[in-house]
Formats: C-alpha cells, structure tokens, sequence
C-alpha cells in the first residue's frame, strides 16, 4: 500500500506529468516498470487513483499493451465512490434531507479513516510530495474534517502530517477550537495562539469565568512545559495595571489545576520562584514546606508568624496563595480539627492579616496599608466564630449565638469559614435524618452569607447544587421532596440576591436532563414568579420561558384568564421580547 503514494498528482496531473518526462524514464527497467505498473492496475478502482495518468505514461513508454490495460483497469472498477454517491442521490430523491444525507456519508467515511488511517503513510504525502498539498488546504475549511484531524492528532501526536495539519487550521483562524489538542502543546507557535485566545475568552466573558478559567487551566496543564512558559507569560501580564488583577486569579486556577493533575510533581517552587518569594528565605521556606506537603504544622507557622510582625514583614502575596489560605480555613472551621491553644492565636493572627492588609503600588515597591483596628476586628471576629463552630452545639444552643455569627458574617474571611463549617456540617449522611426544622440554621446562615457577600455567591450555589443532588436514601420519598424544596428556597434567595442566571441555568439543565421530579421544577418556577417583576433581563427571559410555557410544569397553575403569574409573565415578554420568544 506505501507503493500507491509515490506517484499520486496531490497538486495536479500536469505537474506530475512533467516531472515524470523530465525525470529521466529512460533510466528504468522497462520489465520492471511493466511489472509495477500491472500490480497497481489489478488494485480495486485504481482507474480512480490521482497518479492514474502518470502510470498510464510510464506504461506505455515501456512497451505496455493498451488493450491490456484496458480490460485490466476495467476489471477491476468497482466504483466504489460513484455507488456511494448514486445511493446518496436515492436517498434525497426518497425525501431525506440534503444535510442528513452528507452527514451520513462524511459521518461514515470519517469512522472508515480512524480504523484505518497509518501515520506513517500520511507522513509520505510530505516527504515525497515536498509541498503542501492543495487538497489539504481546502479541507481544512471544513469542520466536519477538522475535527477529524483533532481526534487523529489526540491519537498520533507523532505524525508529520498531523503536527503540520494542526499548524495550518491555527494559521487559518480556527485555534479556538484546539484550546484540548495534545498536539498543540507541542508547537510552540500554535500554543502562544491557543493561550492568547484562552486568555481573551476569560477576560472578555467575565460572567464565564469558571468555565473559561477551567478550559484554560486543562490546557495549560497538559505538561510541565506548557505550565511553566503559560504562567511565566501570565505573571508577567499579571503585573499590568489593566486587566492585572485577572490575570492574578487566573494563575491561581491554573495552580489548583496543576496540584491535582501534576501527581507526583510539585509546582510549589515554581509558584514561589514567581511571587518573589525567594527575597524573604525564612518565610519562603516555611510556606514551601507546608504546601508542597498540603499540610500545616506549628514550627512553619510561628516562622511565618513572626515574620509578618517584623518591622519590615514580606509581600502579603505570599501568604495568599489560595491552597495556604484554603489550609487555614479548614484548621480553624472544619469540625474536628484540633489546635494546640498555644499556636491557635497564630493561625487566627495570619488568616486575619491576609485577610484585611492591602498593598498599594507606589513608585518605589509597593505600600503597605496595614488598618490595625480592622485587623484585630478580624481577628476577634474570626475567634469568636471559631470558638462556635468548634464546639458541637445543637439547634437550640446556635440559635442563642445567632446574633453573634450575624453579627461577624460582615467580614468575608468569617463567612468563607462559615460556608466551609456549613458544608462540613450538612453534608454529614445523617444530618438531615436529625434535623427537626423545615430549614435548618445552618443552611438559614448561608442566607445571610449571600445577601452581605456577592463575591461568595458561587460558593454558596455549589454547595447548595450538591445538596439537591445528594442521595437520601435514609429519608422517605416525602421527606426527600420536602428537603429538596428547602434547597430550592436557598436558591431562590440566592437568585433575589443577584445570582440570576447561574440559578435558572442550573435549574433549565435538571429539568431537560429529566432526571428531577417535576413537582420540584413546578415548585421553583412558582416560587420565583412569585419573587420577581418586570423589567427582565434578555438573558433570563431566554433561560426562564421555557420553562414557564412547559404544560407539563404550569398547565395546573393557569387560570381561565390572564390574572395568574404565569399568563402575566408569558403575556408581558412576548409584548415586550418578542426577539426572545
């Protein structure tokens, strides 16, 4: 089969044509030529083959029998191709679909290329040929064929003809679609265009930043050597007064990613090595050794406690690294988790200080805004929370420290704790067997925490999605609605306090899944159509009126006339979205 590649006209039979009388035919052996040329004509549909006129050339130049050919050639057309084309003309004139039926047949011969397909062979067509074939630049147009060439390059990252294809579809505008492409990563020309254009996806849709910011960390993570050079451009860009903040979290994503992905591999120095870490060796050596073991222990955190109240203590970015900050969240308000009462102060003295020092640029290093009455604030608030939540206190027992926790949820860093005390808490399997309230103060905190905090309100619908996913098997059917439509309330709260669209999307996903009890979406659409009012945006009009024109979700709660919520809301967008609906 490598033989069917050596004379193909990828560019044209002329040029091929030319090659061959300028090549020096006489030079061959007209019995061997003869004897190539026959094999190549007993092959099914060769009459087919793009090099079909050069061999018939060199055939006859050596004394060949054109009625041999002939009936060679001819005995062994099968016409594959044009009975593949007859049928497709029968089944459009049967009625199919014009589009269905080319799908059908690209759909197929793109299955028939992935059993078949031999790098080695493909990479013929460039170390023969010398120059791009004209075939190939127009398939790439195509994006049925594109995505062909993405699933080879995942399979053959080796090959040639791939690496080249993949550098030729970024060429032509098309890297977004190749931000997953293992191939990719292996030129460094075509990955600078995927990072650029990741990048400019996560910056320009900032209501998108977790999918955006995930998309790009996967990428960025496919090796060590695509981590290294993304987060040296990042950092770099990081340091820019427009846009520096985001590129900041960025890179702090891609950090959580590498810690999970990277097993075995420790990006703690890089991390270091680019937050200026090394200017300060105590404080760097005692934060490494905890993150490289996703651990804390006492003798780091007395170094580091004594360094930030020396006169000139190290940058603050140093100890707000989010997987630090994560462990010292988890130390203080995960349940169970014991402190040496010695070192507690010290724990709670970092969290705090990270938490309410800034740092402002200033023409010679960067300002540092310590506020000392908001810092011991922080720190007596995280204390007296903490104190709560380490002890295990009943419903009752809470209830008398409401006003407290209320009171102290004003500071962010509190309510990250809380949500982490919370989370702990209610997903325990048998919490909500021995919950007696129709909404558990736990999870009435996580309202408070969404109507003070909106920067935490994608925590909160996390947590909250995993408990109306959770499996209650140990509670009855009813008492599993009824949990659920506590959970729904959450989120209806949640969608009162700005978080709209995150909300609805997630509830339009469960109802087409159709994997959720409809009284459960009936009950959410009730309740948010007896929350809202006009004016809407495009947005939510988009995601919420399917749902609201559904029969099966609203047929019972419509009236004779227009009076009711769902007539009025279908009424008022149709007269006033008519783009949307």
């Amino acid at each position: 089969m490598e033989e069917e590649y050596d004379d193909r006209a990828w560019d044209g039979v002329d040029r091929l044509d030319n090659d061959q009388s300028e090549g020096g035919d006489e030079a061959e052996n007209p019995e061997q030529v003869l004897k190539e040329c026959a094999e190549k004509f007993s092959t099914s549909d060769y009459i087919m083959e793009p090099g079909i006129f050069s061999q018939l050339k060199r055939y006859f130049q050596s004394g060949g029998n054109p009625l041999q050919v002939i009936e060679e050639l001819s005995q062994n057309y099968t016409a594959v191709a044009q009975m593949a084309n007859l049928i497709a003309e029968w089944l459009i004139t049967g009625g199919v679909n014009v589009t269905t039926v080319q799908a059908m047949v690209e759909n197929h011969l793109k299955e028939m290329i992935l059993k078949t397909f031999d790098p080695k062979k493909a990479d013929t067509i460039f170390t023969e040929e010398g120059e791009t074939p004209a075939w190939l630049t127009q398939l790439i147009e195509h994006p049925t064929w594109r995505s062909l060439i993405y699933r080879l390059a995942e399979e053959y990252p080796d090959c040639l003809m791939l690496n080249f294809t993949i550098k030729l579809i970024s060429d032509a505008g098309f890297q977004a679609e190749i931000t997953s492409i293992s191939t990719a990563a292996q030129q460094l020309e075509v990955f600078s265009r995927v990072l650029k254009t990741s990048i400019a996806s996560f910056l320009t849709n900032p209501e998108e930043w977790q999918n955006t910011s995930r998309e790009c960390a996967k990428m960025v993570c496919h090796g060590q050597h695509t981590y290294v050079y993304s987060q040296v451009i990042i950092h770099v860009l990081a340091r820019e007064s427009k846009g520096g903040s985001s590129m900041k979290r960025l890179s702090q994503e891609i950090t959580k990613c590498a810690q999970k992905n990277f097993s075995g591999n420790d990006v703690t120095p890089i991390t270091m090595a680019l937050n200026g870490a090394s200017a300060y060796p105590l404080a760097c050596q005692a934060l490494t050794s905890m993150l490289s073991k996703n651990t804390l222990n006492p003798a780091d955190i007395t170094v580091l406690y004594r360094n930030y109240n020396a006169p000139d203590p190290p940058p603050i970015d140093l100890i707000r690294t989010p997987q630090f900050l994560e462990l010292l969240v988890d130390a203080l308000f995960k349940p169970g988790v014991k402190l040496n009462p010695d070192h507690k102060p010290k724990y709670i003295h970092l969290l705090a200080y990270a938490a309410s020092v800034y740092e402002m640029p200033a023409k010679k290093g960067q300002k540092r805004i310590i506020n000392r009455d908001e810092l011991q604030a922080s720190v007596r608030s995280i204390e007296t929370v903490h104190n709560i939540c380490n002890t295990n206190k009943g419903s009752s027992e809470l209830m008398a420290e409401l006003g407290i926790i209320y009171q102290c949820l004003k500071y962010p860093v509190v309510s990250v704790g809380i949500i982490r005390w919370v989370e702990c808490t209610v997903t325990e399997p048998s919490y909500f067997k021995l919950s007696t309230e129709h909404t558990p103060i736990h999870l009435a905190l996580l309202d408070e925490v969404v109507t003070c905090h909106p920067l935490l309100h994608n925590q909160v619908l996390d947590l909250l999605i995993r408990l109306f996913e959770s499996k209650q098997d140990e509670l009855e059917i009813l008492v599993q609605l009824e949990m659920r439509k506590m959970v729904l309330d959450r989120m209806v709260n949640l969608l009162c306090a700005g978080c709209v669209v995150p909300v609805v999307k997630y509830i339009k996903q469960c109802w087409q899944k159709g994997d959720t009890d409809i009284s459960l979406i009936r009950y959410f659409v009730t309740e948010v159509l007896e929350t809202i009012g006009p004016p809407y945006s495009s947005e939510f009009v988009h995601l919420f009126m399917p749902m609201v024109e559904n029969d099966e979700i609203t047929g019972t709660m419509r009236g004779d006339g227009e009076n009711d919520p769902v007539s009025e809301f279908i009424v008022y967008c149709k007269a006033n979205y008519t783009a949307m609906v």
